[in-house]
This record gives structure tokens, C-alpha cells and sequence, in this order.
């Protein structure tokens, strides 16, 4: 089995040779998250736990985004951004807005919930399938508005 963890670390032999400092350190920031978690719990983490390591530090980069943005310090934001975009690398190709839309659909009627308070068994037939691909936030609205209307 080919490990995404594997991946990361040719990435940063890659970025050393290359020169890429401020990539070098996006990747060594990842391999640590990653360490830290395999330590913690002694185990080797596999593609699925690491996709959602990486999902994880997505979103506290979007929420560092937002609080650098209301501060007005546009300097930490295009950090946090450039950041983001090193992480995107290594998850499997994003949806599409449509390709979310589809699947929120899809996910309503397969769960057949009828009202927010069923947002739950929709997320949760939705996670697994969107987990590194989609903004979890952005999706939770749209769940709300499917099942709002």
C-alpha cells in the first residue's frame, strides 16, 4: 500500500534539493502533526487517519484566516493561505461545488431525513466520502438549506 506519509516525506527530501524553504516548513509542520498523533496513540497512521490530520490543520489555517482578516493583518493571511495550499497537495482531488450539491442531495434522500434536527445522519453518511475534499463547514450549510426548504 502506497502511504501518504511516504509521499510527504519524498515531498520534503524534494523541497530540501529544491531549495523551497517556506514549503520545507509547511511539510515539516505536517510530518509533526503527524508524528505527534502516531506517538501519542502508538500506532502508524494510515492514509485515511493522515487525510484527516491534514483535513484538521485545513481548518484551523481557514479559522487563523478569519481572525488574521478581522485584525487586519493581510500579511498573516497570505501566510496562512500559502500554507493551505501546501497542505491541499497531499488530499485527493477537491469537489466541486456542483459535486458537493449532488451529494447533499443525494445524501437527504438516502438517509431520509425530513427536517435540521436530521442533519446528523446526513453528515455522517457525508463525512467519510467528503473528509479532505470539501469544506465540512461549507457543507454543513448547505445540509441546513437542503433541509430547511
Amino acid at each position: 500500500m502506497d502511504l501518504l506519509t511516504d509521499r510527504i516525506k519524498e515531498d520534503m527530501k524534494a523541497s530540501m534539493k529544491g531549495g523551497a524553504k517556506a514549503r520545507l516548513g509547511v511539510i515539516r509542520l505536517i510530518l509533526a502533526a503527524i508524528k505527534q498523533i502516531e506517538v501519542d496513540e502508538r500506532i502508524q497512521l494510515d492514509n485515511e487517519r493522515t487525510i484527516v490530520t491534514l483535513d484538521k490543520m485545513l481548518k484551523q489555517r481557514r479559522e487563523s484566516i478569519r481572525q488574521f482578516g478581522d485584525a487586519g493583518r493581510l500579511d498573516l493571511v497570505a501566510i496562512e493561505e500559502a500554507e493551505i495550499l501546501v497542505i491541499q497537495d497531499f488530499l485527493p482531488q477537491a469537489l466541486s461545488e456542483e459535486e458537493v450539491d449532488v451529494m447533499v442531495s443525494d445524501a437527504v434522500l438516502e438517509s431520509g431525513a425530513e427536517s435540521v434536527k436530521d442533519m446528523g445522519k446526513v453528515m455522517a453518511i457525508l463525512k467519510a466520502k467528503m473528509q479532505g475534499r470539501a469544506d465540512m463547514s461549507i457543507v454543513s450549510t448547505k445540509i441546513k438549506a437542503a433541509l430547511a426548504g
